[in-house]
């Protein structure tokens, strides 16, 4: 496969370009590398004029004379605007940072034109789906409804990728392409928690983690939001070492995970932090029992303790009783399988464990103000137009 990577868009001054009133030259006339007070420099026979690198005041010096690195953001319909500049600011701040050219990247739709996000922003990809370099990264970039926003195109994309050698990752709900093109097969995966549910209703022998993001073998997954910058930034550290890592999460305001294996949801991230093994035991046990409910004794004798020692783990750490957390597991359950599935409200109640459709709407509407079935109506698609009525097309929302 000899694909070439798109224009850089790259352009060089020929001139010497002054920094302040300081001019960055040898006694020859050559320009040199120099730091002046507001930390810009000059790199070999040129100041860099490249797209991919915006000025900036904080700097480290990056001892790296190879290629950039390319990626190629693949936007889906729906796409979480949220996770998608976490993955791409960061690699943009180690240039700002490093003063050159480490990474460049650039975006990818179905048929080339321009996509609307979650939030209603549109953004302008540079070209229709297109192979990626042996040597260049690929992600998914998806959000909300992703089993209806990858086509089948996107998905043989996907598979096209691998077949010639390609790396193809996803990020927030991107597995799911990742999914339907036949690649997280025995592999290790994640992706949005809220998003979980459904996928393994989807593809029920896949089980994707908990965690923040998965590195499996150059497989890269995350789960959205600022894991994204967790998960570019563990390449950052791969490619050009912890300091520059470091001053790119301080660039992002970013607390970086101190744990490969932090959980996405806070009440997990708070058991996990806890390190105790009979709680995280208890919990892991409650999320594989969802459809067939244990009792607080069963889960405590899993958990190798008594339940009196359970009741005081949770309140310790969750903050809640066993039997709350676990009913709100199976709630939260039924609440992701009404929007993203097309599974009945008896299917529901069955697949987290309520023994009737009227159980889990009283849960349900105590919880969400909403009976199942009023939930799922309010987010109906509107029906078509009559026949012979004038469709007006949706126009971008203008700016005030």
């Amino acid at each position: 496969m000899a694909a070439q990577p798109l224009p850089s868009f790259r352009h060089e001054s020929a001139n010497m370009q002054r920094l302040g009133n300081t001019v960055c030259s040898d006694a020859g006339g050559n320009m040199t590398q120099r730091y002046t007070v507001s930390d810009a420099f000059c790199y070999g026979q040129h100041m860099t004029g490249s797209e991919f690198v915006s000025k900036g005041a904080a700097s480290l010096p990056v001892a790296y004379q190879g290629p950039p690195k390319d990626f190629y953001f693949l936007l889906v319909p729906r796409l979480t605007l949220l996770a998608f500049s976490a993955a791409l600011e960061p690699l943009r701040i180690a240039n700002q940072v490093a003063g050159q050219e480490l990474y460049r990247w650039y975006l990818l739709t179905e048929d080339g034109a321009p996509v609307r996000c979650s939030c209603g922003v549109l953004l302008t990809p540079d070209s229709p789906l297109r192979d990626v370099p042996s040597k260049a990264r690929g992600f998914v970039c998806a959000g909300v409804e992703p089993a209806d926003s990858v086509s089948g195109r996107v998905a043989a994309w996907v598979s096209r990728q691998r077949a010639f050698g390609g790396r193809v990752g996803g990020i927030c709900t991107g597995a799911f392409a990742l999914a339907r093109a036949g690649l997280l097969k025995e592999r290790r995966f994640t992706l949005h928690w809220e998003n979980q549910p459904a996928f393994v209703e989807r593809y029920p022998g896949l089980v994707p983690t908990g965690r923040l993001f998965e590195n499996d073998g150059g497989l890269l997954t995350c789960g959205g939001g600022s894991a994204a910058t967790d998960m570019m930034l563990s390449l950052i550290e791969a490619d050009h070492g912890k300091d520059l890592a470091a001053i790119v999460a301080d660039m992002c305001i970013h607390r970086r995970s101190s744990s490969p294996d932090t959980a996405q949801r806070s009440a997990h991230s708070r058991a996990l932090s806890s390190r105790n093994p009979h709680l995280l035991a208890a919990i892991q046990y409650m999320s594989e029992m969802l459809e067939m409910p244990a009792d607080s004794d069963e889960v405590a004798a899993h958990a190798g303790i008594s339940r009196r020692q359970l009741e005081r783990l949770f309140r310790r750490y969750v903050g809640q009783s066993p039997a709350q957390f676990y009913l709100d597991l199976r709630v939260s359950r039924a609440h992701a399988l009404l929007n993203e599935t097309s599974l009945s409200v008896a299917e529901i109640a069955a697949a987290t464990g309520f023994a009737s459709s009227s159980q889990l709407s009283g849960r349900f509407r105590k919880r969400f103000g909403l009976s199942p079935g009023a939930y799922r109506k309010s987010w109906a698609v509107a029906p078509p137009p009559a026949q012979g009525a004038v469709k007006v097309p949706a126009s971008p929302r203008q700016a005030p």
